[in-house]
């Protein structure tokens, strides 16, 4: 087997669950968030800088890397984990999430989906079998099924016949997935805002009987009570023995509600996103480091908080960075909104370890919120 995923304990305040992940270059606890290197890179970071967070496993992205530099020249090297330097664990999606974003420049067909290339315009086509021989390039530990995501709101006649191609190509991408010693493939739940679409595709996907699986199509514009919704009537139809991986979900309130329903991993560009437009995530929310008023606050970015920015830097000083545009004031907010994250699951790890996951999430929610 390609992981090995071992649940120690569910919280008996919820239905939160303290797992190891076990893949070729590592093992970690779970619940976990995976940062993202969408293009062989975690934005203005370094892998040891990434390493020195707490990361043990990130995210990089199959549409992207195939576009450039090309899967063949990643294999070529050696791999992604050599190509890019980084020792943990990576995950890659399967391109289908950016691909189906396109819009106008896609058309789906059975057969997969053809598509201009949002940075040159070039004429391009990926089917499952496609997905899945990037993905094997690239060489990442875990790898996803090409999917279909229906966007929100999409009409139930919109979405059933999506699921079930997305059924179809799953079991396309299980045929033609020949590295499964080396390599998980995981299936992915899709069904829109529909409860009986969900629990089909849920039901559908675990007959193919993958060694992991993720819950698609959430986070992409519904009210976050309609994703935790989703997620009560899901969650639970998934295999107890197996990762559950929601994707694309990475706001501080989302993955508390997401431990709390069941969810082992959890992968988002946003702390580094927003760190890039000089926001921070703290504690007690959000902090615009812009702003006039830390023009002469010499604390750091959070008390109490272990990163290498709070340690150092005031946040008068990451002030001056972002107005003078210095690529550092960038880097060290990245470095905290990341090492806030990972410090959160592991608090939240805790938490399950002594029955008060409840309990826990109710004091950062209303901090947070």
């Amino acid at each position: 087997m390609a992981i090995k995923f071992i649940l120690h304990k569910i919280c008996a305040q919820s239905g939160a669950r303290l797992g190891t992940l076990e893949t070729a270059h590592g093992s970690f606890e779970t619940p976990i968030f995976m940062p993202v290197g969408t293009q062989a890179t975690v934005k203005t970071l370094t892998p040891a800088q990434v390493e020195a967070i707490g990361a043990k496993i990130i995210l990089s992205n199959t549409y992207h890397l195939y576009l450039r530099p090309g899967h063949r020249l990643v294999e070529k090297s050696g791999g992604l984990h050599k190509f890019m330097q980084w020792p943990g664990s990576i995950l890659t999606d399967s391109g289908g999430y950016q691909v189906f974003s396109l819009n106008d420049l896609r058309k789906i067909s059975e057969e997969g989906v053809s598509f201009r290339s949002h940075i040159d315009g070039s004429k391009h086509f990926i089917s499952p079998e496609k997905a899945i021989e990037i993905q094997q390039a690239l060489g990442a530990d875990i790898i996803m099924c090409f999917d279909e995501c229906a966007p929100y709101p999409a009409d139930r006649s919109y979405v059933l016949p999506s699921l079930e191609r997305t059924l179809r190509w799953a079991k396309r991408c299980q045929d033609a997935h020949s590295n499964v010693e080396r390599q998980a493939l995981f299936g992915i739940i899709q069904g829109g805002m529909y409860h009986d679409l969900r629990a089909r595709s849920a039901e559908k996907m675990i007959e193919l009987d993958f060694p992991g699986y993720s819950v698609g199509g959430l986070s992409v514009g519904e009210p976050k009570p309609l994703m935790y919704e989703i997620l009560e009537s899901t969650v639970p139809l998934m295999p107890a023995y197996k990762p559950r991986y929601l994707m694309g979900v990475g706001s501080p309130d989302a993955l508390v509600e997401g431990v709390l329903r069941g969810i082992d991993m959890f992968d988002c560009v946003l702390p580094t996103r927003v760190a890039r437009n000089g926001l921070a995530l703290t504690s007690f929310g959000k902090v615009v480091v812009r702003n006039n008023p830390y023009a002469e606050d010499f604390a750091p970015l959070e008390e109490g908080c272990d990163c290498y920015t709070c340690q150092k830097f005031s946040r008068a000083y990451l002030r001056h960075l972002i107005k003078a545009e210095e690529v550092l004031g960038l880097v060290l907010i990245s470095i905290h909104n990341l090492r806030f994250l990972m410090r959160l699951m592991e608090k939240m790890r805790q938490a399950i370890r002594e029955d008060r996951s409840l309990s826990f999430a109710k004091e950062v929610l209303a901090k947070l919120l």
